[in-house]
């Protein structure tokens, strides 16, 4: 089986993979750290906001899943060595690294690209692109330990076909599909690595209010309602899938 329309998961569909997700304190991201130590899986978790990962962990804990890894971390400005921390911790407890979602991103501003400010653009790529990129080299060696491991990288829509006034946001978002792309081809003869990108589409989070503010919330489904292509692409049953960019709704 290597079909999302032929998946249906089960309670232990994760267990005993050890996943990594950044931006894992709210929003989909959030969404995802709950639904996966419910399948069984050992999370370590990654956020700006060390106070909304306690609250992640305290929920994962009160249900009686296993004890996550949290750890804060400062995707605005990337130094490499913290991610080698990270690296090294998950190292020493776990030996390996089943799946990295890198989930964590900012908006930036949505305003006409000749009118856009450099300080933003450093920050929405310092954010998008190049922590994604430095995090992913940091675990690849342990992502490589992995018997079938997987990397999801977060993509969007404005990524695929440039669309006016999303500036940085929706160039780093292009950036990240290629980034993808070179990863899969590299490793898809050399590795049993698999990588993919997601979109999510329209989810009820706070990035999609700030993006579209006259919009009502409501009419987009909460990001627990989006989980199943994440939790499929996280299986092993998705272990022939590589190299595919595909929307979550």
């Amino acid at each position: 089986m290597n079909k999302l329309e032929d998946f249906n998961p089960s309670n232990n569909s994760l267990e005993g993979k050890v996943i990594l997700i950044t931006g894992a304190g709210s929003g989909i991201g959030r969404a995802l750290s709950i639904k996966f130590s419910q399948m069984g899986a050992n999370l370590i978790l990654l956020s700006r906001d060390l106070g909304k990962l306690e609250n992640v962990y305290e929920e994962i804990i009160k249900e009686g899943h296993k004890e996550p890894l949290i750890h804060s971390m400062d995707f605005e400005n990337p130094v490499e060595e913290n991610f080698l921390v990270v690296k090294e911790a998950i190292e020493e407890k776990y030996g390996k690294l089943d799946g990295l979602l890198n989930n964590a991103g900012f908006l930036g501003d949505k305003s006409p690209l000749d009118q856009y400010k450099y300080s933003l653009w450093k920050k929405v790529f310092n954010i998008n692109v190049d922590s994604t990129f430095l995090l992913t080299k940091a675990l690849m060696p342990l992502l490589k330990n992995s018997d079938m491991g997987s990397i999801i990288f977060t993509s969007s829509g404005v990524g695929k076909k440039g669309k006016a006034y999303w500036g940085a946001y929706a160039i780093s978002k292009f950036a990240t599909e290629g980034m993808m792309q070179v990863f899969a081809d590299e490793l898809e003869n050399t590795s049993n690595l698999r990588i993919n990108c997601v979109n999510p589409g329209a989810v009820r989070t706070k990035m999609r209010e700030a993006a579209y503010p006259a919009e009502d919330p409501n009419s987009n489904p909460p990001p627990e309602q989006i989980l199943n292509l994440y939790i499929f692409l996280m299986s092993d049953e998705s272990k022939e899938i590589n190299g595919q960019s595909i929307n979550a709704q």
